[in-house]
């Protein structure tokens, strides 16, 4: 039906007679109930304590190992390079973690701010949900986290935001840390087995030395040397008391080529392990950033 229909029909026009006549008749009280629910509702307004909201802005960094980068003649990776979308997926479920959570929880006895009783049933299940309704972190579609707090008071919403953001670097270093203890401690072992072995077979080498065996090969030669020409002057008894240290030498030969050789090879490997040793003991006690902050949380008017 058109409106022209509608505004010629009889029915019509009776109806809207019908519901301004009502109207008028219930004005009062209609009045007075739109009155009553504006003041219920400012009422309600007034009574709702206000919210401040601050954030920080920060983004992650690569994370390597610090000892490589001083130690390695080839520099695999930049640390001061930002992170890629896997660093920041990695630094924001730090920053959601339980870790973080029970360090602000703590540090800022949100129990009392958000009226939650410890002892009560479900408590710490209530706290999660009234942590998570205000303090919120997401990725940009810059690449950055961005951490939002709500909280009744401005500072309060502030120094959470930072301490936050500074958590993240805690956590992120004892992790890293952690593992890289276990590295470090092996190396540290391994080190100090070949350090004491090698001591062993100086210790061998230098009986033999005590013994006159001091350069097997060089000896050996200067001696068969030494014996030809004995025998070609026609010296027999120099020749055979050179033929007697010839005898003396052959019988510590073997041993000596393969402590040589042993000691040799454990000068080359305990290089490799001290470097390594030396790469995980920065790695264990250095504590580097997990993120670069774009703009730390102020105080929100």
């Amino acid at each position: 039906m058109s409106s022209e229909q509608v505004e010629n029909h009889p029915g019509a026009q009776l109806e809207s007679t019908n519901l301004l006549i009502m109207l008028f008749k219930w004005r009062k009280p209609l009045i007075i109930v739109s009155l009553a629910a504006a003041i219920i509702s400012a009422g309600v307004s007034l009574m709702i304590r206000p919210k401040y909201k601050s954030t920080v802005t920060l983004f992650a960094t690569q994370q390597h190992s610090f000892g490589e980068q001083l130690l390695e003649t080839v520099k695999k990776e930049d640390v001061l390079a930002y992170g890629e979308e896997e660093d920041a997926e990695r630094l924001l479920q730090l920053i959601n973690s339980d870790q973080i959570r029970h360090k602000i929880i703590e540090k800022y006895d949100l129990w009392t701010v958000y009226n939650i009783k410890r002892e009560d049933k479900g408590a710490n299940t209530l706290i999660a949900l009234e942590y998570n309704d205000n303090i919120a972190a997401r990725l940009t579609k810059f690449g950055s986290i961005e951490v939002s707090v709500l909280d009744y008071e401005a500072i309060r919403a502030k120094d959470i935001a930072n301490d936050i953001a500074a958590l993240t670097d805690t956590v992120s270093n004892k992790m890293r840390q952690d593992r890289a203890l276990e590295a470090f401690r092996f190396a540290e072992s391994s080190l100090r087995n070949l350090e004491s072995e090698l001591k062993t077979m100086e210790d061998s080498m230098k009986v033999l030395q005590g013994k006159g065996v001091y350069s097997y090969l060089d000896q050996i030669a200067a001696l068969t040397e030494q014996y030809g020409v004995a025998l070609a002057e026609g010296h027999p008894d120099r020749a055979a008391k050179i033929k007697e240290q010839l005898d003396f030498l052959s019988k510590y030969g073997t041993l000596y080529n393969n402590l040589d050789q042993r000691i040799e090879n454990a000068y080359e490997k305990l290089g490799v392990l001290k470097k390594r040793y030396d790469l995980m003991q920065i790695d264990v006690t250095t504590a580097l950033p997990s993120k670069f902050v774009v703009d730390y949380a102020a105080e929100a008017d």
